[in-house]
């Protein structure tokens, strides 16, 4: 059996403990996929490969009307090619990773399923593998809503959604999250007629006024269905037949040439052998972890989407450099302490945020003018709004009354992801 000073369980955002190598640490790196994670591979990346071109066209379109008076507003995109350079870029950067694995004299890279067989032992192709530290950072996947006939269809989630060569006349998108709303906007933006369909209300997580605001003008563009429930799907004919029923009960039949879902995502554990382990899960899979993020397991961590702390790209690059610089970094040993954290969603108008929302300060109980401040501006009524002359655009701050401090921020509209990063420093 082969001991190694650490073991790093995926290869997306836990290789942030990779430059142990480069201390003379021996590391092993186990990925079953692509190198790169889903940020690289099936998410963040791509999807704003594909993203970019469709706010062009978007601008374009909107703005033809307010400043221009030639008559030829309409733009022709090349969807096979697009996809293609996206696919290609995605794939020369995730094979560029495993050179340097393989250069390392420290780093020992197995492509394959790992499983753990007991406490602190790995099985991956045959082999069987142990350390004096465990690092397991296996991401999320799609989770798979349980609709009638939904099973053996062939439905697209963000993973074939991203690499789908051949552009749909209509779709279906069951769910009103950030990835239905970001994959929605490329295609309906790109010319795709997109019919949503969502449960409750979309993106759900964002601050009241930043929902209302979306879902009124999100819905100005696409055909979005709130409180609508998916009762069964059939394909035939090369053709989707969703049957839904919104909240008076009244059912209706959607059809279209492809159907996207995107109704969560589930954790990467179920296969990973933790029940030979001291490690504990919850019922959905969610690993559970300590102060300093370690399980139950001793001497076995575990960061990123699968702690469901945060579901970001950057918040697995923070954990993860916090347990590299706690375990071979010469830091002083203290529990992980998250800072505010951001996020945006590359929709149509772009969304950001970070701290604390209102709907969550009223949950407390807090009481506008007692406990807290909003201030809340139109972008139009800025000077750049005046020359941009947006449709939707506008910043809510949260303030603590009695500190004086900014506990939120939360942005609609255009450079919103931009635009966050001041409000990020003042909270820090």
């Amino acid at each position: 059996m082969k001991h190694y000073d650490l073991i790093i369980i995926g290869g997306g955002g836990g290789t942030k403990l990779r430059p142990a190598a480069d201390l003379g640490k021996s590391v092993a790196i186990i990925e079953k996929e692509d190198l790169g994670g889903t940020c690289l591979n099936r998410g963040c990346i791509p999807s704003k490969m594909l993203i970019y071109p469709a706010d062009l066209k978007t601008h374009w379109q909107e703005d033809h009307d307010k400043f221009f008076m030639s008559d030829s507003g309409k733009i022709k995109l090349d969807w096979e090619k697009l996809v293609a350079r996206t696919t290609e870029t995605i794939q020369n950067e995730s094979a560029s990773i495993k050179p340097g694995y393989e250069a390392h004299k420290h780093i020992d890279f197995y492509h394959g399923h790992a499983r753990f067989i007991e406490g602190k032992v790995i099985e991956v192709n045959g082999e069987k593998l142990t350390a004096d530290k465990i690092f397991v950072a296996t991401g999320t996947r799609p989770a798979m809503p349980h609709i009638p006939g939904l099973k053996g269809t062939p439905y697209m989630t963000s993973r074939e959604a991203l690499r789908n060569t051949k552009q749909p006349e209509k779709m279906i998108i069951i769910g009103g999250g950030y990835i239905a709303v970001e994959l929605g906007h490329f295609y309906g933006a790109m010319g795709t007629a997109v019919d949503f369909v969502v449960r409750s209300g979309m993106i759900s997580a964002e601050d009241i006024d930043i929902r209302e605001k979306f879902e009124q003008n999100f819905s100005s563009r696409y055909n979005v269905r709130l409180e609508t429930d998916t009762k069964k799907i059939e394909f035939k004919d090369n053709t989707f037949y969703v049957t839904v029923s919104d909240c008076e009960g009244n059912m209706t039949v959607l059809e279209a040439d492809a159907l996207l879902v995107a109704t969560g995502v589930t954790p990467n554990t179920d296969d990973l052998g933790l029940k030979n382990t001291q490690v504990e899960a919850c019922e959905k899979g969610w690993v559970k972890v300590d102060e300093n993020l370690e399980t139950a397991e001793p001497g076995v961590y575990a960061l990123g989407d699968i702690i469901n702390q945060y579901l970001f790209r950057h918040s697995v690059n923070f954990e993860g450099e916090y347990l590299y610089a706690q375990h071979y970094g010469g830091a002083d040993k203290a529990p992980i302490a998250y800072p505010p954290m951001p996020h945006a969603i590359f929709t149509y108008p772009q969304i950001a945020g970070v701290g604390v929302t209102e709907d969550l300060l009223l949950a407390e109980g807090k009481i506008e003018g007692q406990d807290y401040l909003v201030a809340w501006q139109d972008y139009k009524a800025t000077a750049m709004g005046m020359a941009m002359r947006p449709e939707v655009g506008g910043v809510k701050l949260i303030a603590d009354v009695k500190t004086r401090k900014l506990i939120g921020a939360h942005m609609i509209g255009e450079k919103s992801s931009d635009m966050i990063h001041m409000l990020i420093a003042y909270m820090r």
